[in-house]
């Protein structure tokens, strides 16, 4: 995610930001996500014609400008966050639900503009991956540069707000991403309910990872059920890894689908 100053009033800063690297560093690291990001642009698209009714709304979370987090061998949470939502767009085709991708491209830096791009569909999922409190980051050296990581925590977290409209579907789609994810072999890091600034966020279904993050600027303003998900924790280092490599990614993207299907089945049944 970044830091949690700010994160009442939408995503939290960056405080491993890329902002924070050299000049030449930052300058090359733009320009690189700005490549990577031009391959996914048009394969993005693909998922956002006509996606309505029982289509998913996928928030990538971030953008080129603001990268979020880095992690802990240098790498921003951007691009985390697209592979990602990327993945669960095409795991969403074959069980029937359509993704309208949402800042694929890089280019949504604002926060209020992003659930107004979700109007239409059943639901909206923001993507995202986690840091840890400042205090808890220490320095090494990566391939010559200085980083900062932590090993403190791992594992993903769910958010749902109690200031969105459809907060109860929002809380019973948030549990079955959390079932799912389970299920699939993943594990929830639980540390954001911990008593500790920046933290302390009530669980509202603590076994499947799920919190409530009241404030949340994307989901108390999304016109549907909506929850983001933290995937993982990239300034962990065997994490960041683990998080990185295609084969895993898939696995997290079909378990994020079929927890999407299952609650949005019930929504779908229990219409007239």
């Amino acid at each position: 995610m970044g830091a949690r100053a700010s994160f009442a009033d939408g995503k939290k800063a960056n405080y491993t930001s890329i902002a924070a690297l050299r000049p030449s560093a930052q300058n090359g690291a733009m320009e690189h996500l700005r490549r990577l990001t031009a391959t996914f642009v048009l394969w993005a698209l693909c998922f956002t014609a006509g996606a309505a009714g029982m289509g998913v709304a996928i928030d990538v979370g971030h953008s080129l400008e603001k990268p979020g987090a880095t992690s802990a061998r240098g790498r921003v949470e951007f691009e985390f966050n697209r592979d990602l939502a990327l993945a669960i767009g095409q795991a969403l085709t074959p069980r029937g639900l359509e993704a309208r991708m949402i800042g694929a491209d890089g280019s949504e830096n604002g926060l209020n503009g992003r659930p107004a791009k979700a109007r239409g569909v059943s639901f909206f999922l923001s993507v995202h991956h986690d840091s840890v409190q400042p205090q808890f980051l220490e320095a090494w050296v990566h391939e010559g540069a200085e980083r900062l990581y932590s090993d403190r925590y791992a594992g993903f977290s769910l958010f749902v707000s109690r200031r969105n409209a459809s907060v109860q579907a929002s809380l019973h789609c948030a549990s079955r991403l959390g079932e799912e994810l389970r299920r699939a072999g993943f594990r929830p890091s639980l540390y954001h309910a911990e008593p500790i600034p920046g933290e302390m966020k009530p669980f509202a279904d603590r076994a499947n990872g799920v919190h409530y993050y009241d404030n949340l600027a994307v989901l108390k303003g999304a016109p549907s059920a909506a929850v983001l998900l933290e995937a993982g924790v990239i300034v962990n280092r065997d994490e960041e890894l683990l998080l990185a490599d295609p084969p895993r990614r898939g696995r997290m993207a079909e378990a994020v689908a079929a927890g999407l299907a299952r609650c949005l089945d019930k929504s779908r049944t229990a219409r007239p």
